[in-house]
């Protein structure tokens, strides 16, 4: 049973976090104290340091070699399956395209474990469940993020090549070496432009990824756990302080990006109170509800399904704000889900723990 210390614990949690965004909002609402591209600034900041070094933490912490996999499993389904219902659903809408597939999955399937998430699952289900919550943390670092990155980086390289560029470039030379030469025709030709379309599109994407400081982070944190869990090798305490000194703030400093962000609109619900009540149902409802499929159809059952099913319906997670923010992809909408989700997300995961447990 969850006692009024275990409520505690998680509001403690919680708080900070909205410090670091309020006295960020004043700043700018009030204060003056930063310009647009100080703001942008701050935002990029956090994209290309503070986040990768915190997912290099995460991962590189945690024991590779005695992960959960029907966990894994259930949430590689979850993913998929809002990935296919959002594709669907844009398709078949007026509100079409990858940029609403990308925030669709951001809203639903991502959510805010590392703060909020493991005192709440700690209090709920006991340290197994916090355990097995920061390996969920760990497939986001490694897995999900960088996929997300894939997305807006097609989505960007994909709104860049309506723009015809008349110059040649490296990439186009390659895209045009790659393909065979057809028949001839004027339908051979189109295919053949959209092939080197396709090819030029994907090799700026894999470019854009490979420079990314979170694909090396990422990559470097999954290395490194695999050498120390594997034969107890530690980092130098010089590396790993500096790493702790930029990491530790990561989250704050996202938050405190949140803020600067907000305080640039006329008004804190930036999308509209609709599509906030959108953003609030897909996070909540829809997130759970592919979680509980998805687990189901793995085999979990017990503590375990309801570790699963909470865990989804934890809020909003920042990180794909500060990635929308980076690639002007729907900021709006995702800010609104970081705020309003924080503040309904533990009377809402208490609920579905009674229910669970009914």
């Amino acid at each position: 049973m969850i006692s009024f210390t275990d409520v505690y614990h998680v509001v403690a949690a919680t708080v900070p976090l909205y410090v670091a965004m309020l006295l960020a909002y004043i700043s700018v609402k009030w204060w003056k104290l930063f310009t647009p591209d100080q703001c942008a600034g701050i935002n990029k900041f956090v994209a290309k340091f503070s986040i990768p070094l915190l997912s290099f933490q995460v991962i590189s912490s945690n024991n590779p070699y005695k992960m959960n996999l029907k966990l894994i499993y259930s949430d590689f389904l979850q993913k998929l399956l809002a990935f296919v219902v959002l594709a669907a659903i844009t398709k078949f809408s007026s509100r079409g395209g990858l940029r609403w597939i990308i925030t669709g999955i951001s809203l639903s399937t991502l959510p805010n474990s590392l703060i909020l998430g493991i005192p709440l699952l700690r209090a709920m289900y006991g340290d197994q469940a916090a355990l097995l919550l920061a390996q969920i943390v760990v497939l986001q670092s490694l897995i999900w993020y960088n996929l997300l990155l894939f997305l807006f980086e097609l989505n960007a390289a994909r709104t860049a090549s309506v723009t015809p560029n008349p110059e040649p470039t490296e990439d186009t030379v390659a895209a045009q070496e790659s393909q065979s030469k057809e028949g001839s025709g004027e339908e051979a030709q189109s295919r053949t432009e959209r092939k080197v379309k396709t090819v030029l599109i994907l090799l700026t994407v894999g470019r854009k990824l490979m420079t990314n400081p979170n694909t090396h982070a990422t990559l470097l944190g999954l290395i490194w756990s695999s050498v120390h869990f594997r034969w107890g090798v530690k980092l130098p305490a010089i590396i790993d302080k500096s790493i702790l000194i930029l990491s530790s703030g990561g989250l704050g400093m996202a938050m405190f990006s949140l803020g600067l962000f907000m305080a640039s609109r006329p008004r804190i619900i930036a999308c509209g109170t609709r599509m906030a009540a959108l953003a609030m149902a897909m996070k909540f409802i829809i997130g759970p509800a592919l979680m509980a499929a998805s687990s189901l159809a793995i085999g979990l059952r017990g503590t375990l399904f309801r570790i699963a099913f909470v865990q989804a319906a934890l809020p909003q997670g920042i990180v794909p704000f500060v990635f929308a923010k980076e690639y002007n992809v729907h900021p709006d909408i995702l800010s609104t889900g970081v705020l309003f989700g924080l503040i309904i997300a533990l009377p809402i995961a208490l609920a579905y723990y009674f229910l669970l447990a009914l």
